[in-house]
């Protein structure tokens, strides 16, 4: 587990106590929704956002909360990422997250709904009890509207031709980008930067999640479900067009069209021709120079960072993060 922090032992270390603080808050009375809690505390994933909070809080010279008030912060981050995950799988109808099956597909779309709000209390709490009266608590809330909005935007784009990829950056700097922004931003925060540079750490955290989310929308026609743990080509038949799709199309809308025009109705076969489309009109190719200005955005910030010491933690961290499909 946290493969990605194995070679920064303290970050590592801190995320086990993320993982306890998780284990510990997720809990019910209720013996059918306690189940549900100790799988969602048992599959960490990454710990991507709460990694890099942790990561950017050594950018500092003074910290201004105890240990115990930071591990909270940082598990804040990623109950408020579970929470989200849970709503994207009911709104996608996802059978598959990280190769197990989704909370709405085991316990049904009702216990899932609740079971996400039930993680966004917990979300709450934490923050009252690490931050209450930080200006934060504020940009946590914003951050929290973001993703919804983003979320929101994205299902009235569902199946739509019309869309840009404008529109689709403004999605997902919302629905993922605002996450790794709010991370990076309120991890140095708490060790008294200069304005500057906490608007810097900002800026760094939305180009990463940006990126990160081109890249994992374009392994989504390059990579397999094994591979993936998920179905692939999935964002298609639930009418997501992402950037491959998006580049793709508009080189050749005629031979999209009579496809897309399916909608939900598409069948597998049909989706697999749209795939073919995409590749034989370099989506892919288009996506990854895309993903690719953000990422030399991001690690050009990241280069600007005064303490080179943590930067070049950051940047080795960036660099194996948003190279996996490039």
């Amino acid at each position: 587990m946290f493969t990605l922090w194995n070679k920064f032992p303290q970050i590592y270390k801190q995320l086990k106590h993320v993982e306890k603080m998780i284990d510990d808050r997720l809990h019910t009375n209720n013996p059918n929704v306690e189940e549900l809690l100790k799988s969602l505390a048992e599959d960490q994933g990454k710990q991507l956002r709460p990694g890099l909070f942790l990561l950017f809080s050594q950018l500092g010279e003074q910290k201004i909360h105890s240990d115990e008030k930071m591990i909270k912060i940082a598990a804040s981050v990623e109950i408020l990422h579970k929470a989200t995950l849970i709503h994207d799988d009911i709104i996608d109808d996802s059978p598959l997250r990280r190769g197990k099956i989704t909370i709405q597909s085991k316990y049904g779309k009702d216990v899932a709904v609740y079971a996400g709000d039930l993680l966004f209390t917990v979300f709450f709490s934490l923050l009252t009890e690490a931050m209450n009266g930080s200006k934060y608590m504020s940009y946590n809330s914003k951050a929290m509207y973001n993703l919804l909005v983003g979320e929101l935007s994205q299902m009235h784009l569902r199946y739509s031709q019309t869309q840009s990829i404008a529109d689709y950056l403004e999605n997902i700097k919302g629905k993922t980008a605002a996450l790794f922004k709010l991370a990076c931003m309120e991890g140095i925060h708490f060790t008294q930067p200069d304005p500057e540079t906490e608007t810097l750490a900002g800026e760094i955290g939305l180009n990463i999640g940006i990126a990160f989310q081109i890249y994992d929308d374009i392994l989504d026609y390059t990579g397999n479900t094994k591979s993936l743990k998920k179905p692939v080509l999935e964002d298609v038949a639930e009418g997501v067009y992402s950037s491959p799709l998006l580049f793709a199309f508009t080189k050749a809308p005629a031979e999209f069209k009579p496809l897309l025009d399916k909608k939900q109705d598409i069948s597998p076969a049909e989706i697999q021709e749209v795939a073919k489309l995409v590749a034989k009109y370099d989506g892919v190719k288009d996506a990854q120079a895309l993903a690719k200005r953000y990422t030399d955005l991001a690690l050009a910030e990241i280069d600007s960072l005064s303490n080179q010491k943590v930067a070049r933690q950051i940047k080795t961290v960036a660099i194996k993060l948003l190279n996996r499909a490039s």
